[in-house]
């Protein structure tokens, strides 16, 4: 099944009476259920412009871009609204969780919006909550968790509305390499559990963790490969705590 459908998109945008800034130049791109893509590129290459698309935060200048059944680039606004509540679950790097707002009520501002009326909102965001591995956490707020923790509240609240995908832009960005490490394998767990993801990024080390990368330049894709043997992020997880002990064992040792 074809969550994604895009041909022929072409993003302009006129910077003066005689610049026109082809940001895509005609991209044809398809994604099915349960695939997990990461998308990179220079700076300029387009990267952030497609995203924006893929995401229903801005529309093609030509091309059509079908999302789940839906076609997206003649929606009115409303229909926009919906398809990116209901159909999108964002990931950004710096997190976006409301600062004052608990956990668990983080990860439920979206079924508020959505209006979802098969969920009970708290025991949805509860679940997601559970399955990302907070489920000790849920009255914390945000700055009473690490990093690695707010981005997997992120990553719940992403989920609550059960999307058609998750949308990564540089999810580990603000991390260090142990929660890095983390949040690839809960990205990798999800997927094995049929979740389909799209993850923006400019490190090769991170899309490796994908099963197949799409690269773009100059606003049009060059290369789009299957990646035949995807790193294993939990084990590359435990292999880098292990050093770390033993590392830090022998400073210990050493000190004393």
């Amino acid at each position: 099944m074809k969550v994604i459908e895009m041909r022929g998109v072409k993003r302009y945008y006129k910077l003066a009476e005689e610049v026109t800034v082809r940001a895509l130049r005609g991209v044809d791109f398809l994604a099915d259920a349960g695939e997990f893509i990461s998308v990179m590129g220079p700076s300029g290459s387009g990267k952030s412009t497609l995203m924006n698309i893929l995401g229903c935060l801005d529309k093609p200048s030509e091309g059509f871009y079908s999302l789940d059944g839906i076609e997206t680039s003649t929606s009115d606004s409303d229909t926009f609204a919906m398809i990116r509540n209901k159909k999108i679950g964002f990931v950004f790097q710096a997190f976006n969780l409301l600062a004052r707002t608990t956990a668990l009520e983080n990860v439920e501002l979206p079924l508020f919006y959505s209006r979802r009326k098969d969920f009970v909102f708290k025991e949805r965001a509860a679940l997601m909550l559970n399955e990302v591995g907070l489920g000790d956490r849920m009255d914390h707020l945000p700055n009473q968790l690490s990093g690695g923790q707010q981005q997997r509240v992120a990553i719940a609240r992403a989920m609550v509305n059960d999307p058609a995908f998750i949308l990564a832009d540089e999810p580990t960005g603000n991390l260090d390499t142990e929660m890095t490490l983390e949040i690839m394998s809960l990205f990798q767990s999800l997927n094995n559990r049929g979740k389909t993801i799209i993850m923006v990024t400019h490190e090769p080390e991170l899309a490796a963790y994908t099963k197949r990368t799409v690269t773009l330049r100059d606003g049009e894709i060059v290369s789009d490969r299957i990646l035949e043997e995807r790193h294993d992020a939990a084990g590359d997880l435990a292999k880098w705590k292990a050093l770390h002990s033993i590392l830090t064992g022998n400073e210990a040792a050493g000190a004393a």
